[in-house]
């Protein structure tokens, strides 16, 4: 494994920083100022590495996409069936600790400069790849092949509208309801008989469950904290 360079560690702690501190903050709280506070480096060091404010939080979404995906592949070694397939990509889409009312604004915002910001469309350009083509891999064991691409774009467009839900909602949403809201939708698109639905249930079931124990572990966290 080839060795990270210093500046590539240090641009890793500062977006860890930058992260951590728009959890707690929100983008509009989270300054260049609180940043170099919180990793313990002058205001200096953080313009050095990111220049901007605007260069910083591409980073944290950078890492927030890292880090999500994580927890996706996560619970993909867990699944054992194709509608376990398709829960583990949508629960890891709404587990902590990147699905917080904080990321879901600093989302909507990096979606909203993506038209005018090369940078930003790029990252919402492989957010957008990998879900897709999680979501059809997984289709792929439950309907048939002509509905594959279909229904990976209806679904994962639902998950961006319960994101954005969240987002503007007046209190924060939880892992649960984000995935009750997406259980919803699943159900009309691919159920229909009482054993499909059976799956379904049991299928949430599990990747929830997996997502309260292994993605809150401290090795994940751990491992986390060096993505991206």
């Amino acid at each position: 494994m080839a060795r990270r360079s210093i500046r590539d560690i240090r641009r890793t702690e500062l977006s860890q920083a930058a992260f951590e501190e728009l959890i707690v903050s929100g983008i509009r709280g989270t300054t260049l100022d609180r940043v170099a506070a919180r990793a313990g480096v002058s205001k200096g060091v953080v313009l050095h590495h990111f220049g901007d404010k605007d260069q910083l939080f591409e980073m944290v979404m950078r890492r927030a996409n890292a880090v999500l995906s994580a927890g996706v592949v996560e619970l993909l070694r867990h699944a054992e069936n194709p509608l376990e397939r398709l829960f583990a990509v949508i629960v890891g889409n709404f587990a902590e600790p990147i699905f917080r009312q904080q990321v879901c604004h600093a989302w909507i915002s990096l979606c909203a400069d993506a038209p005018y910001n090369k940078a930003n469309q790029r990252i919402q350009d492989v957010i957008h790849a990998r879900m897709q083509s999680n979501l059809r891999d997984a289709l792929r064991g439950i309907v048939n092949a002509e509905e594959v691409a279909v229904l990976a774009t209806q679904i994962s467009t639902a998950i961006d509208g319960v994101w954005l839900r969240a987002s503007l909602g007046p209190v924060p949403m939880s892992m649960r309801d984000g995935v009750d809201h997406m259980r919803f939708v699943v159900e009309r698109l691919i159920g229909g008989d009482r054993d499909t639905e059976a799956g379904i249930d049991r299928a949430c079931e599990k990747m929830e469950s997996l997502a309260d124990i292994v993605l809150n572990s401290r090795a994940f966290v751990e491992k986390s904290r060096m993505a991206g």
